[in-house]
């Protein structure tokens, strides 16, 4: 059964998409530590633990990930990206890239951000004309 960032990754759910390829696919946390909060699947593996990745997916993901952070972090001010690969709510390997001012803004137990679909879309589209500068 696939899961629900492979339905993601397909469109049948909707999602706000930051940048996407072949293989891999990263869209906005619905429920973001701070503005920008990425996260980063392979598109074709529904493994839940990253460690499980093939050599070839594990290093695309990374890199794929690594120009997806550049743009974050030229779209959305802060000090630099944080990466975190927890996997305990969705089995399905991800991610999460997020904008970094302090260490407490990779506080996962904090309370999420509440935006509106306006600032998710917005947010989005500032990261993917980042992305797409760097492709």
């Amino acid at each position: 059964m696939a899961t629900i960032f492979t339905k993601i990754a397909k469109g049948e759910i909707p999602s706000y998409k930051v940048a996407e390829n072949d293989d891999f696919y990263a869209f906005l946390d619905i429920n973001p530590l701070v503005q920008g909060h990425t996260l980063v699947i392979p598109k074709n593996v529904e493994d839940d633990y990253i460690f499980n990745l093939d050599g070839s997916t594990y290093e695309g993901l990374w890199d794929f990930a690594r120009k997806v952070a550049t743009a974050l972090k030229a779209a959305v001010p802060c000090k630099r990206v944080g990466v975190a690969v927890l996997g305990m709510e969705v089995p399905h390997t991800h991610i999460h890239l997020v904008p970094l001012n302090s260490e407490a803004d990779m506080d996962f137990r904090k309370e999420k951000l509440a935006l509106k679909p306006e600032e998710f879309a917005a947010i989005a589209e500032s990261i993917n004309k980042e992305y797409v500068k760097i492709c």
